[in-house]
């Protein structure tokens, strides 16, 4: 037994592959049965003068997605997907599938996230998860070949890091707890620990939002440096960015032509990227039309950010915006304490963001006000005070929403299928 991706190897060879059927077409004296066995997909080709009338009819009347194995002989068809074809010369149907409830005609979105274990198995689906692995896995390289130690945060915590009204409260024995908004928190401990860490897994968001750029449980990255500044922390967040989008271009170039994408945004990508102000994000929101004009003060939306990004071919970097809008434990800047020594990182092609980082507030008796100005509790947040109490240092950190990041490489208009089951604001099933 061999799998598809493996086949280039083995031209001219007996081969036998475990699969599905992914289609069927027949002409006369020929079937034609394209088998999918997860790591790709080959076409298979049946004569009827080279097998038995048993098999060809056999081959005649296999359901789609029905579980089969066949053999048969490996040769070279560039006209072929992925430039091999199977001559089959035997067939064994391990199950035969119910007539398949995913056909090639046109179904709606409600369908398709109902029945999104079959869904999965689709070329668009398949290429979206095979890229997602790739990110993952380079994720993972990038932080190693630097010396960072994988930090595990808990899900499972006794207070807010974002804001109070975007928590999934959970009844935990006697007492209630929160899903986790983010694994920040806890690296920063990480940090005081090990130096350099990073934190990954899913993260959770109550917020009721309906548009295509929100999860309420998506996964995140979250690296965390001891006696890095804001710009260390930027300098990070454009490596790190660079090294997935080369590594993805280079590794799943089969995949992204599955997904149709125009790969030449994605080559240009290599730092540094542009960097503006808070002020200068205002200064061009300002100069298109009365509609889109925004006040200095407000965070900015989807649309502001999709109008920015547009503006350049790289991810830009809008660092320093007002502290009001922005979270309790950024570190104000010492030019002017108005703003925070914060940064957002806007995808090209009107993706918008998809990392969020600062430099943190390493004093003791500015942290507990801040937490007395953003109405929080301090009981629950004593330990992460504690970090400022013995051996505080200037540190820094980012976010990067792992969905986000592949909606813009797969260019997806919509952020629900770049995770395998999605949860929404109206969905949390199957």
């Amino acid at each position: 037994m061999i799998w598809i991706e493996e086949v280039s190897s083995y031209e001219g060879k007996e081969v036998e592959i475990h699969g599905w059927l992914h289609n069927r077409r027949s002409s006369g004296k020929i079937h034609f049965l394209t088998i999918r066995d997860g790591t790709g997909i080959i076409q298979g080709v049946i004569l009827r003068d080279n097998v038995s009338s048993d098999t060809f009819k056999l081959a005649d009347r296999i359901s789609q997605e029905s579980s089969i194995i066949v053999r048969g002989k490996v040769r070279e068809d560039k006209r072929a997907p992925g430039g091999y074809e199977l001559e089959i010369n035997g067939i064994l149907l391990v199950h035969s599938a119910e007539p398949y409830p995913i056909s090639k005609k046109s179904h709606g979105i409600d369908f398709l996230l109902s029945h999104r274990h079959l869904w999965l198995r689709s070329r668009r689906q398949y290429a979206i998860l095979k890229v997602r692995g790739e990110v993952i896995l380079a994720i993972h390289e990038f932080f190693d070949s630097r010396g960072f130690t994988r930090f595990d945060a808990p899900i499972l915590t006794p207070s807010a890091c974002e804001g109070t009204t975007t928590l999934f409260e959970v009844p935990y024995f006697d007492s209630k707890v929160y899903l986790s908004q983010s694994g920040q928190l806890y690296a920063e401990a990480g940090c005081m620990a090990l130096g350099k860490v990073y934190t990954f897994g899913p993260t959770f968001r109550a917020e009721k939002s309906k548009t295509r750029r929100h999860l309420t449980e998506f996964w995140q990255i979250e690296p965390e440096v001891a006696y890095a500044n804001l710009d260390d922390i930027m300098k990070l967040a454009e490596d790190f960015v660079t090294y997935i989008i080369q590594r993805v271009v280079e590794r799943r170039k089969e995949e992204l032509n599955i997904l149709e994408r125009d790969t030449k945004p994605l080559e240009l990508i290599k730092t540094p990227f542009p960097r503006i102000t808070y002020q200068q994000a205002i200064d061009l929101l300002n100069k298109q039309n009365e509609t889109s004009k925004t006040q200095w003060g407000e965070d900015f939306g989807a649309p502001q950010e999709a109008y920015i990004s547009q503006q350049f071919k790289l991810p830009v970097l809008i660092h320093r915006y007002p502290a009001e809008c922005k979270a309790f434990y950024m570190k104000r800047d010492p030019e002017d304490s108005h703003l925070s020594l914060c940064v957002d990182m806007l995808a090209p092609e009107g993706y918008g963001e998809i990392i969020g980082g600062s430099q943190r507030e390493d004093d003791l008796a500015t942290l507990e006000q801040r937490l007395q100005e953003f109405n929080l509790p301090k009981e629950p947040h004593e330990w992460y005070l504690d970090l400022r109490r013995y051996g505080s240092v200037p540190h820094s950190g980012f976010g990067l929403g792992l969905e986000r990041l592949l909606a813009w490489i797969c260019k997806s208009h919509h952020i629900r299928e770049m995770i395998p089951f999605p949860r929404t604001i109206d969905r949390s099933s199957p």
